[in-house]
Order: structure tokens, then C-alpha cells, then sequence
């Protein structure tokens, strides 16, 4: 007998590169904890699906895991507009979404468990970097969805209450190519501000940045500052690129600590020397290792059961303790829980620094 898992990462599409490292992520962990006898005893059977980065498909394919497949617990979803397809679902069913990506926050549920970054832990840390390091003009771009809206928001709101000023806002089609950046390639070349604010997402990350080159901005004087570039999207463009840029994340491929080496190993050794490590890749390992834990805990896979053996659940995460944070949600709503980090947030770093295998282009 088995626990049977439900997950939903693109294989396809265009945020398949980031979604394949925390597919990787994820089985990484299965495959530990079986290697380690399981849960109780029982292996843990992921049930996995390819949504094609498309929120219909993702809502179908939950449906299909939490009624055909009969599975209660889902590790899935990297776009705010895929999780708010599946979120439906996983209520209607009674089932538990566990969530590994930096999102705008403000949203609750009685069914997701949030892993991924919030605002007040890589928005605020960035903002106040950039305010420090480059000045106060913003320009913001993103694709056209969800999670870009509300990130400029926040990030909007942290730069006039430093009496700073957007410049401009623009968005791009989710499969931008390079003909949809022209407009936002000369706004940035008439308007001169301090920074770029990105939350370009998937494919177009690449063609963006690689746009930015072509016109010759210095990224010394104007980088691009984005929470959505991680190594996935780093690896898919030119050294040159991503040379110079910023981003901020709870983990980064270079970190050094011998938690980190050891999950980068792992993962390496698995899927390849070449295979990106990222923050949502990290995320979505962790929170499968806080799942079993808690499995063990409460002996069954019901959802109103595992939930409280989830609160105030730690594990050593590649990068640093992380524990599930009941105070997130308010006494009589305990199953909105989110993950938060014991140690300090991390400076943010440039691309350069921070991504150095990728952006050096060493193997």
C-alpha cells in the first residue's frame, strides 16, 4: 500500500524550465524518503501530469487527481493563475495544495499550504536594496497575468513610500517575443530610470533580457531587478545577458552552506551537472519533506487531520531552517498556513554574483 500523491508541474509550455526544477525538486524528496523506508512504512506514489503551463489544463488535471485518481494531497502549480485555477478544485474536493513559488500574497485558503516567498520576504529585502544602491526612478514591466499586477503593486507601494516615482508600467503577452519588447526597449531608453522592475515570466525572461543587451543599456548604471529570474530562466540566456542584473530569493544555486552543497549534489547527480537549481525547485523539495513529517505525525492523509500536524512544523531546508507558520492565519482558520524562514532574509545580489556558474558560463 502506498500514499498517493497528486503533482502538477508543466513539462511543456512556457514556464516549462522553471516548473521541470521543481518537478525535480519534488521527486528528489519522494525519492529520499522512500530510499528511507517511507512514510510509516509506506512509500509515497506521485501521480504526475503535465498542465502545459495552462490553467485550464491545470484545473482539469487536478479534478481528474482528487475524483479518478483518488489522491488528497497535491504538490503543483507555479503561476498565481494556475494555482487560482487548481485552488477551486482542491476546496470543492476537500483536498490540500501545497504551493512551492513566490506569490503576491493576499489571498487566502483553507486549502493551500504557501511555500514559496511573500512580498515581506524578497519584495521589501529588493526594494529597499535598489532604493539604497541605484535611486528611486522605476520603470515596471511584466507578462500579462496575475502575479506581475500585484507584485508592481507592492513594489509601487514601497518606492512612493520612499517618495520615489514609477516612471511607467508596461506589460507583454505571456509568449512575448522580441517584436513585444520593442515598445518597453524604448520607453527604457527615453525615460533613463534608476532601475527596471521586471516580473517577466518563463520564456520571454530570456528574450527580454536579451533585448536589454542588444540596446546597450549598462546593467551598472540600470540593471534589471526581477524576483522571477532564477537560474532556470538564467540558464536560457546569453553570460553576457544576465551579467550584471539583480534578483533576491530565499535560496540561490551558489549558496555555500553544507545544507545547500548537499541538496545541490543530490539534485546534480540525479538530473545532471547542467540541471538548474532554483529557488522554487528548493521550495518544492522542502515542502515534501514537511509533508511526510507531518504524515507520520498524524497517520493518514485527510486533510483536517494533516493540517494540524503541520503547524509549527520545522525542517532543515537547503536554505536554513523552515518552519510552517501558524500565526499566519487567524485561531479559527488554522489550515491558512504559509512557511517561514528562522534565519534572516538574504542581501539581494547581482546575477553575476549570485548565479555565477550560469552567468560565468562554466559547466
Amino acid at each position: 500500500m502506498t500514499w498517493r500523491v497528486g503533482v502538477l508541474f508543466s513539462q511543456t509550455g512556457v514556464t516549462a524550465a522553471i516548473e521541470r526544477s521543481q518537478l525535480n525538486g519534488t521527486l528528489l524528496a519522494v525519492d529520499e524518503i522512500n530510499k528511507a523506508g517511507g512514510v510509516l512504512g509506506r512509500p509515497i506514489e506521485p501521480n504526475i501530469y503535465d498542465p502545459a503551463s495552462n490553467p485550464k489544463q491545470f484545473r482539469a488535471l487536478a479534478e481528474r487527481l482528487l475524483t479518478a485518481d483518488r489522491v488528497r494531497l497535491i504538490f503543483g502549480c507555479y503561476m498565481s493563475s494556475t494555482r487560482k485555477a487548481v485552488l477551486p478544485v482542491v476546496e470543492a474536493f476537500r483536498g490540500l495544495l501545497f504551493y512551492p513559488t513566490l506569490y503576491e500574497g493576499f489571498e487566502y485558503s483553507l486549502h493551500c499550504i504557501y511555500t514559496g516567498a511573500a512580498p515581506n520576504q524578497n519584495s521589501l529585502q529588493l526594494a529597499k536594496y535598489l532604493l539604497q544602491h541605484y535611486g528611486n526612478r522605476f520603470l515596471l514591466i511584466g507578462s500579462n497575468y496575475i502575479y506581475p499586477y500585484e507584485s508592481n503593486r507592492v513594489m509601487a507601494d514601497f518606492i512612493s513610500q520612499s517618495k520615489g516615482k514609477v516612471l511607467d508600467e508596461l506589460y507583454v503577452p505571456l509568449d512575448a517575443q522580441a517584436k513585444d519588447f520593442n515598445k518597453a526597449i524604448s520607453k527604457i531608453a527615453a525615460l533613463k530610470p534608476d532601475v527596471v522592475f521586471s516580473t517577466v515570466v518563463g520564456q520571454s525572461t530570456a528574450v527580454f533580457y536579451e533585448a536589454y543587451r542588444r540596446a546597450g543599456f549598462d546593467p551598472n548604471k540600470m540593471p534589471i531587478a526581477s524576483l522571477t529570474t532564477s537560474e532556470a530562466e538564467v540558464a536560457e540566456m546569453s553570460p553576457e545577458a544576465a551579467e550584471g542584473h539583480i534578483t533576491a530569493a530565499p535560496f540561490f544555486e551558489a549558496l555555500a552552506t553544507a545544507a545547500a552543497r548537499r541538496f545541490i549534489s543530490a539534485y546534480k547527480l540525479r538530473y545532471g551537472a547542467d540541471a538548474p537549481v532554483t529557488a522554487g525547485a528548493e521550495a518544492a523539495y522542502f515542502q515534501v519533506h514537511l509533508a511526510a513529517a507531518a504524515l507520520a505525525r498524524a497517520g493518514t492523509d485527510d486533510p483536517e487531520r494533516l493540517l494540524p500536524a503541520l503547524r509549527d512544523s520545522e525542517f532543515e531546508a537547503p536554505q536554513g531552517r523552515v518552519r510552517i507558520d501558524p500565526d499566519s492565519s487567524a485561531p479559527e482558520q488554522q489550515s491558512h498556513l504559509s512557511v517561514a524562514a528562522s534565519g534572516q532574509a538574504r542581501r539581494p545580489r547581482t546575477l553575476s554574483d549570485r548565479l555565477e556558474s550560469r552567468c560565468a558560463g562554466e559547466a
